[in-house]
C-alpha cells in the first residue's frame, strides 16, 4: 500500500489545477515569445523602421497598446472598495508598504550595482524593475498559495496608487540622487525624473482610472458577482495577450543584441534570481516572527517578491527606447518570475502546516 499523499501535497496539485491552459504554462508562452520575436528581427530586417513610423512622442504605437493592453484587465479585478479591510490591519498595512517601499527598492538597487556595476543600461533597468512593486501576477500566486484573497487585493490597490505617486520620485532618488552620494560612477546616464514620471502617469494612470470605472460601472450594471463570474474570465487573458504582444515586438527589435551576447541576458538574470529568493524567504520569515497567520504571511511574502514588469517594461521603452539594455532587463523579468514563484508556491503550501497546531 503506497503511502498518502501530503496535506500540502494535495493543496498544492489542487491549486496549480485551477490554472487555465494559459496561466499554467506562462513560462513556455514567454519563451515562445522571445522565440517568435527573435525570428521575426532575423525575417523582417526592416521592423525598426515600420515601428518608428508608427511613433508618437518617441513611443511605437502597436508597442504603447500592448502595454496598456496587458495593464487594464488586472486593474479591472481590484476590489476598490475593500481598502478599509487592510487599512485596520495596522501591523500588515506598516509591514507592507515598509517592505514594499522602503527595503524591496533598496535590496534591487544594491543586487543591481553588486552584480551590473559595469553595464549601466542593465542595472538601470533592474532598479527600474524594483521600483514597478507587483499589482498584477501576484494576485495568481497568492490565490495558488491560499494567502487571503482580500489582503492581496487591497495591497495591489495601494501599490497602484503608489506607484503614481512615488515612482517618478524614487526614481530620481535611486537612479541619480543616491549614487551621488555614494560616489558611485553612474557612466554618464542622464535619467530624468519628470520624464518617467509622466510615463507612469500614461502607462499606470490610463489603465489605472480604466480598471476603477469599469470595475464601478460594471458592478453597478451587473452585480458583484456576475461581474466576476463572467466579465472578469472574458478580459483577463488579455493582460497575458498584451504581455506577449510587447515580448514579440521587444525581441524582434532586440533579436541582434540578444544572439550576440547572450551572456547579459545570464547576467540579468542572476540578480533577478537572487532578489525573489531574498525577499520572499526574508519577507516570510519575517511575517511568521511578528506572529501573522499563514493567510496573512504568505500574502505579504508574494507582493513583497513579485514585481510589475508590464509597468518596469513600459517606463524603460518610454523613456530610453525600445531597443535599450533597460528595456531587455525589463523583459528578461517574467521569464525569471514566473517559474521561481511557481516554485515559491509549493513551498509556501509545504510550510502550512508550521502555522497550524499539530492534532492529538
Amino acid at each position: 500500500m503506497g503511502r498518502p499523499e501530503s496535506p500540502a501535497r494535495e493543496v498544492s496539485a489542487s491549486a496549480v489545477a485551477k490554472l487555465s491552459t494559459l496561466d499554467r504554462f506562462l513560462a513556455v508562452w514567454i519563451l515562445l515569445a522571445m522565440a517568435v520575436g527573435l525570428g521575426l528581427g532575423r525575417l523582417v530586417p526592416g521592423l525598426n523602421e515600420l515601428l518608428a513610423a508608427m511613433e508618437v512622442g518617441g513611443i511605437s504605437l502597436p508597442i504603447a497598446l500592448g502595454l496598456l493592453v496587458m495593464m487594464y484587465p488586472v486593474l479591472a479585478k481590484v476590489r476598490y472598495d475593500r481598502l478599509d479591510t487592510v487599512t485596520r490591519d495596522r501591523r500588515l498595512l506598516v509591514s507592507s508598504l515598509v517592505i514594499n517601499w522602503l527595503v524591496g527598492p533598496a535590496v534591487m538597487f544594491a543586487l543591481a550595482w553588486i552584480f551590473l556595476a559595469d553595464l549601466p543600461e542593465y542595472r538601470t533597468g533592474l532598479i527600474i524593475v524594483g521600483l514597478a512593486r507587483c499589482i498584477a501576477m501576484v494576485i495568481i500566486w497568492n490565490d495558488l498559495a491560499c494567502g487571503h484573497r482580500e489582503a492581496a487585493a487591497v495591497l495591489v490597490a495601494l501599490n497602484s496608487v503608489f506607484q503614481v505617486l512615488l515612482f517618478g520620485v524614487l526614481g530620481w532618488f535611486y537612479l541619480d540622487l543616491l549614487p551621488g552620494w555614494l560616489g558611485l560612477d553612474t557612466g554618464g546616464l542622464d535619467v530624468s525624473p519628470w520624464l518617467i514620471a509622466l510615463n507612469v502617469l500614461i502607462f499606470l494612470g490610463i489603465p489605472l482610472a480604466a480598471g476603477f470605472l469599469t470595475r464601478r460601472t460594471g458592478e453597478k450594471r451587473m452585480g458583484r458577482e456576475r461581474y466576476e463570474a463572467r466579465f472578469l474570465p472574458r478580459i483577463g487573458p488579455w493582460a497575458l495577450y498584451g504581455l506577449l504582444f510587447t515580448i514579440v515586438l521587444l525581441f524582434a527589435l532586440q533579436g541582434e543584441r540578444i544572439t550576440s551576447q547572450p551572456l547579459d541576458v545570464a547576467r540579468i538574470a542572476v540578480p533577478l534570481l537572487a532578489y525573489f529568493v531574498l525577499m520572499w524567504f526574508g519577507t516570510f520569515a519575517f511575517a511568521k516572527a511578528i506572529g501573522m497567520d499563514y493567510d496573512r504571511t504568505t500574502t505579504l511574502a508574494f507582493t513583497a517578491a513579485g514585481n510589475n514588469f508590464e509597468l518596469a517594461i513600459a517606463v524603460a521603452i518610454a523613456t530610453f527606447g525600445v531597443t535599450s539594455g533597460q528595456a531587455l532587463a525589463g523583459v528578461v523579468g517574467p521569464l525569471i518570475e514566473v517559474p521561481v514563484l511557481i516554485a515559491l508556491v509549493y513551498v509556501s503550501l509545504a510550510w502550512r502546516k508550521r502555522f497550524v497546531p499539530e492534532r492529538r
